[in-house]
This record gives structure tokens, C-alpha cells and sequence, in this order.
């Protein structure tokens, strides 16, 4: 697999086998584009017509990120004209999803819930920090303190 990668921060040190591009290039390039990026006023839209004309029609796009980075017409518009084979979210501008939302019944538009962390063995873990977390606090020794100040 080729990756290609754009980070608005430009970072400067990329793993072995991935190589940096413009944005543009990204959507010309990429047989799947994958956001993973915050909501800003520079991210927001950042899929729109014009990067999705861009895109093969073979492509795929998968946003886990945040729903307003996807005009969600533009993107629906695209898949039900062909201009890209699919999309995977699981998420959207709104949710709960607005019913009227058209990406609801975009032709090879997957949604899922934003919970991909919510697995069973996730949510046993995070019930077992939690415990554990609390028996250290009640026991005078602090653990993963996120304030950056110990007792």
C-alpha cells in the first residue's frame, strides 16, 4: 500500500513508506480517503464539490473524525451520480441524524453509529481503570491523574 498523508501542521517526521503531499493530491491520488482530523473553520467542509470531483471513481471515502469536515449534499450528490464508488461514516453534521439528512439514502453510503470504541473488551476496561482509579484515590495514591497535580 502507497499512503499518502496531509497535515495542515506539517509534521515533520512521517513513518517509513508514507510520504507527504498537497491536499488536492490527496483526493487525485488516493483510492481511499480516511479523515482524521478536528473540526475547525479550516476542516469544516473540507470535502465539498469541488476535492470530491477530484476523486476517482473508484474511491472511497470514510470520515471518523467529525460530520461538519463533509458538505453531506456534496457528497451525497457524488455517490448518486457515480463520481465516487462509496462512502463509510459514522458521523454526521447532526446527530441523532436529521431525518431529512441526504446521505441517508445515498446509493453506497454505509452509517454507523460513532461508538467503534464501544466494544465489549473496551467497555469491561474502562469499567476496570475506573475501579481502580477510585480504590487508588480513596487510598491516599492518586493514579492517572490528568491535572497534572498529585496528593
Amino acid at each position: 500500500m502507497n499512503v499518502i498523508v496531509y497535515d495542515i501542521n506539517t509534521i515533520t517526521e512521517l513513518p517509513d513508506g508514507c510520504r507527504m503531499v498537497e491536499l488536492e493530491d490527496i483526493f487525485r491520488e488516493s483510492d481511499v480517503v480516511s479523515l482524521h482530523c478536528p473540526l475547525t473553520p479550516q476542516t469544516e467542509n473540507l470535502v465539498n464539490t469541488e476535492r470530491l470531483s477530484l476523486m476517482k471513481p473508484t474511491a472511497y471515502l470514510i470520515n471518523t473524525s467529525r460530520g461538519p469536515l463533509i458538505d453531506e449534499q456534496a457528497l451525497t450528490d457524488a455517490l448518486n451520480n457515480d463520481k465516487i464508488a462509496g462512502a463509510g461514516v459514522d458521523v454526521l453534521s447532526t446527530e441523532p441524524a436529521a431525518k431529512d439528512n441526504p446521505l441517508l439514502t445515498a446509493k453506497n453510503c454505509h452509517i454507523t453509529p460513532h461508538i467503534a470504541w464501544a466494544t465489549r473488551a473496551a467497555r469491561e476496561r474502562l469499567l476496570k481503570v475506573t475501579v481502580d482509579n477510585v480504590a487508588a484515590f480513596i487510598a491516599g495514591k492518586p493514579q492517572n491523574v490528568v491535572n497534572g497535580v498529585k496528593s
